[in-house]
């Protein structure tokens, strides 16, 4: 059995299996692409839920795996060489689990499917959150009317150029990928977290919803939207 006890963070949330990966995470459009990436690849993990309601991000055992306090987080015992390997930022941890799990990053088209992942991580996550901000939490006090429009402007013109691309695809790289995985729980996050679709033109697209509905059709996809559960300490 691996010993973990070298690492902070599971002091305060403790490895039930120690052999598996560490996932430590919150069930939002940023947290769920790791969950959803670990189930459809099948390999083994066990989730633990980082609660910002108690400022979970903030503490010591949570900066100890990642200084920049955000969510996701993973610690795999079996990383690289046999040796255990921590990691933040959900795209580098979409890019670890794909090449070590052999799936969802096909050498034939692993540069669009990185490329349509950087669109995500400095496009899509940003902006998409901006407008949360702005529209569904404590934003939503400021009167100035610009920045809430500015992240609007953006998020309406980011879903065009999203809708373009998917006329006559599937998956936005070509086979379903890390992409897919990467930029869906943000469009399915306009409506069930920030409740935006009608100022952005969501009814307007002619391909993105379409997407999005074969996405959330995936078996792996509707089990890892929950992961991890908010009921776990």
């Amino acid at each position: 059995m691996t010993d973990l006890s070298l690492y902070p963070i599971t002091r305060r949330w403790p490895a039930t299996n120690p052999d598996v990966i560490q996932l430590y995470s919150l069930p939002t459009p940023n947290g769920v692409k790791v969950s959803i990436l670990l189930e459809e690849t099948g390999l083994p993990y066990e989730a633990h839920l980082v609660s910002f309601d108690t400022q979970d991000q903030m503490t010591p055992e949570f900066l100890s795996l990642n200084p920049n306090n955000k969510i996701p987080a993973i610690l795999d015992p079996n990383g690289p060489g046999g040796k255990p390997l921590t990691l933040f930022e959900s795209g580098a941890i979409l890019i670890y689990l794909a090449e070590k799990a052999g799936q969802f990053l096909p050498e034939a088209q692993r540069y669009q499917v990185l490329q349509w992942l950087m669109f995500q991580m400095g496009g899509v996550g940003p902006m998409f959150g901006q407008l949360g901000y702005f529209h569904a939490y404590a934003g939503k006090e400021i009167e100035d009317p610009r920045p809430k429009e500015r992240y609007r402007a953006e998020v309406a013109r980011l879903l065009r150029v999203l809708d373009g691309v998917m006329a006559g695809r599937d998956w936005i790289a070509g086979d379903y990928s890390i992409a897919d995985i990467a930029i869906c729980p943000w469009l399915r996050g306009l409506s069930v977290h920030y409740k935006v679709t009608d100022l952005v033109g969501w009814n307007d697209l002619r391909h993105v919803p379409a997407w999005l509905e074969r996405f959330l059709d995936r078996p792996a996809v509707q089990r890892g939207l929950l992961v991890p559960e908010r009921g776990q300490p």
